[in-house]
């Protein structure tokens, strides 16, 4: 793998995956200002990045992420924490809006921020030591990165509300039942797990896999009628693309597909 850090971010790239890993070891993987913003340069230079078709973040060492830095928020005010949460939250709108399918791996603790950088993420893997939560409340604070209106879409209102109100950690297992997360896998095997899962969906034609994120980023807040005309008007672009005729020559030829992104 090639590398590149910059800040407490390490990218890599495996074949057409790229891995995004924090790396602030003496403070858990907490993000403060500089990893907030190495995070948005790295990011958006993998977004749409022909030869990246998938991203994958992760944690270094034991922890995912323990959240936002503390330390960098004790003396804030109102204002200042304002800004925090809109710079944060640019991060994880970020992650949702990437054009390539996003996963995270969550290697350890994933708390606060930690556990709204995973709920951007497309799909979600955590090693059978993980444990989750949103613990703000225990700091006299709310979520502010979205995990408010993430954790309700993913699990519903009556669970986001227990586990934002009381800030509990959530083991692995648990987080699954929840529908929190996608699966859970040994700890060393978590990173090999991902990967396969990572270059599965990289085979697969990442035009469609863009417009199918996107579609599904947004039909929430669609009714009905713009829902099915965001669906179709996605539908037909496809039809002008060469990977739609190789998928459905290959359906028909009973072979492999071989998708370009053209």
């Amino acid at each position: 793998m090639d590398a590149a850090q910059e800040a407490g971010v390490t990218v890599e790239q495996d074949g057409p995956v790229a891995v995004v890993t924090l790396s602030r070891p003496q403070a858990h993987n907490a993000m403060d200002d500089a990893m907030l913003r190495a995070l948005t340069t790295h990011l958006s230079a993998l977004n749409g990045q022909p030869d990246v078709r998938v991203v994958v973040i992760t944690g270094s060492g034991r922890t995912f992420s323990a959240g936002a830095d503390i330390k960098q928020m004790v003396g804030m005010d109102a204002a200042g924490g304002r800004s925090w949460a809109l710079l944060g939250q640019s991060v994880m709108d970020l992650v949702e809006d990437l054009e390539q399918p996003v996963i995270a791996a969550i290697n350890g603790v994933a708390v606060g921020g930690g556990c709204e950088l995973a709920l951007a993420c497309d799909l979600r893997y955590a090693a059978t030591s993980a444990r989750l939560a949103q613990p703000e409340i225990n700091l006299g604070i709310t979520p502010g990165w979205g995990g408010t209106h993430r954790l309700t879409r993913l699990v519903g209102t009556g669970p986001a509300k227990e586990l934002i109100l009381t800030g509990r950690l959530v083991p692995a297992d648990e987080a699954l039942r929840l529908g929190l997360i996608h699966g859970v896998l040994p700890d060393d095997e978590l990173r090999a797990g991902v990967l396969d899962v990572a270059h599965q969906l990289a085979a697969k034609p990442p035009r469609a896999l863009a417009r199918a994120k996107r579609a599904l980023n947004l039909v929430a807040s669609l009714e009905r009628r713009a829902a099915n005309a965001l669906e179709a008007e996605l539908f037909g672009e496809m039809f002008g693309t060469e990977d739609r005729a190789e998928g459905m020559s290959a359906f028909l030829e009973k072979r492999r597909p071989h998708f370009t992104g053209r």
